[in-house]
């Protein structure tokens, strides 16, 4: 396991902020030693928390191309068919990841191929959970194609917690199922739309760990 880079600005300030609380509770002991303890308390917690947020652990990844992989960690919160007009245009099966903020939150291809398509949408911050925070939270769409099971739309979603979506992907770059494409930080969601012919593998209220659980399957 290592510590994404997306949260060294994050670490940096963080640990500053906690080795110079301690300092001062231990150098200038004006407050009673219990209230003290406490102060002393939360700051580790912080910081142990910020740490646990942008950890990244090692996986094997089980790659298959007649699979698709998660993309993040988290429950699944939504299977349904929807239509899908910022790419396709046209009915789409729909698989939500909702992610907490204690998941990993790192984002993976959930298949090979090469990038068709990639924009990040600025918007709102609806809680992830909410019908309209697919289409009206902050966002970033990638769209995968494989060679022969064709394309899959993936878009990180912004939460009411998260401020910043970091997405890697750019058109025409080839993708490796199971790497790293992006980052979300803090609590939010990662939908999937696949064809209406894939094989739905997962049920609501799953836990589903990213570049390991495979959530549908092509059919063939």
């Amino acid at each position: 396991m290592h510590l994404h880079r997306e949260g060294t600005p994050t670490l940096l300030l963080v640990t500053t902020v906690s080795c110079f609380g301690l300092f001062a509770l231990m150098q200038w002991p004006v407050l009673p030693q219990p209230i003290a303890f406490v102060i002393g308390a939360a700051l580790v917690a912080v910081w142990a928390i910020v740490i646990w947020f942008f950890r990244v652990p090692s996986r094997t990844v089980p790659s298959n191309d007649a699979h698709v992989l998660s993309p993040a960690d988290g429950k699944v919160v939504a299977i349904e068919e929807v239509h899908e007009a910022e790419y396709f245009n046209d009915k789409r099966v729909q698989v939500s990841i909702f992610m907490s903020p204690l998941n990993v939150h790192v984002n993976y291809y959930p298949l090979s191929g090469t990038t068709s398509y990639a924009r990040y949408h600025p918007g709102k911050y609806l809680v992830a959970w909410h019908p309209k925070s697919s289409t009206e939270n902050e966002r970033s769409t990638v769209v995968t194609k494989h060679p022969k099971h064709g394309e899959v739309l993936f878009r990180q979603i912004a939460g009411a917690l998260a401020r910043r979506i970091c997405t890697y992907s750019k058109p025409s770059v080839p993708a490796q199922q199971g790497q790293e494409f992006g980052f979300i930080k803090f609590g939010s969601r990662v939908d999937v739309l696949l064809p209406l012919d894939a094989r739905v593998t997962v049920n609501l209220g799953d836990r589903v760990q990213g570049s390991v659980s495979v959530i549908a399957q092509f059919p063939g």
